[in-house]
């Protein structure tokens, strides 16, 4: 049983729910002041809602990476935090079959409080919730598994962008904020390119198992190419946020330097994982700045309207 406890919250790595919790706040900013009665409550229901998705995907990927042997197949020199999943199976603290277990239980848990914040608040929620849940699941599951097909990246970008987003706003105010949504596209981007870098210390095991994702379509040598894409297509879309929106969102180019910097270095150091780690660990540090930055910008818009 403390195995088995042990495994749930490693598998469950707290630690990373800053992807979902980051773009909910955001949208919570935005919708000051139209908010409606009883959404603060709701609001924490979908928090609660979307972590268990987050545990539920975890455990899913967890148990189709082992059988498929994306996990197991890694190389000991490439293993990092940032490689082999949450390593729960692999290191014994869980099977195969406990994993699916918890994804089935937290998918059942995320399901009643989704249908209880639809039918209590807004039944546009449910839409909303089933499509990420239905994204959450089809990223892994055979015989979609989204994630072995190159799509992993526009799943997670879409599902940690505007469907968050947008699930939100439903739920505060009963309506999607267009202000919010073009900033969802920012961190939809930024958290693809999370999973891009992340796919370089696996690429090896990914390409034997047949995980077809972007770095195995692309080789390591080019996909920087795409790491670099994807940062500029989230600057610019927050540059076009300040031009149309609020100058407010200028404040999240303070990371382009450090971009600048997790590019140039996965250009460099593609092959030698313990170099490339910098790159992996900036480009979480960039998600959680600039996400943080777009909260505080938000909050600014709706204190000083122009």
């Amino acid at each position: 049983m403390k195995s088995l406890w042990k495994g749930f919250w490693q598998l469950a790595d707290p630690k990373i729910w800053v992807a979902s919790t980051i773009p909910m706040f955001m949208a919570f900013a935005f919708t000051f002041p139209e908010r409606r009665k009883n959404s603060v409550l709701f609001f924490l229901l979908s928090i609660i809602a979307i972590y268990l998705i987050e545990i539920a995907k975890n455990a899913l990927n967890e148990a189709v990476d082992y059988l498929s042997g994306a996990d197991r197949l890694i190389p000991p020199e490439n293993l990092t935090p940032f490689s082999g999943g949450k390593k729960t199976i692999t290191g014994g603290l869980l099977t195969v079959s406990e994993s699916v277990i918890i994804a089935v239980c937290c998918y059942g848990a995320a399901g009643v409080l989704g249908l209880l914040i639809a039918f209590l608040c807004d039944f546009n929620v449910l839409w909303i919730g089933i499509l990420g849940a239905g994204l959450s699941i089809l990223y892994s599951l055979p015989p979609f598994k989204l994630c072995y097909r190159g799509l992993g990246e526009l799943a997670v970008g879409l599902t940690f962008g505007p469907l968050l987003v947008a699930g939100v706003s439903v739920v505060m105010t009963g309506l999607i904020d267009i202000k919010a949504m073009v900033c969802s596209i920012t961190l939809g981007f930024f958290i693809a390119d999370v999973l891009w870098i992340n796919q370089y210390p696996d690429y090896e095991a990914d390409k034997a198992a047949g995980k077809k994702n972007g770095v195995v379509r692309l080789g390591k040598e080019k996909a920087w190419i795409v790491f670099a894409f994807m940062f500029a297509s989230g600057y610019l879309t927050m540059a076009a946020g300040a031009i149309l929106i609020h100058p407010a969102f200028l404040l999240t180019l303070i990371t382009v330097p450090m971009s600048v910097t997790a590019v140039r270095n996965a250009r460099s150091e593609y092959d030698n994982i313990p170099k490339l780690i910098k790159s992996n660990v900036l480009m979480v540090k960039i998600y959680q700045i600039t996400g943080f930055l777009m909260i505080i910008s938000s909050i600014v818009i709706r204190l000083f309207p122009l």
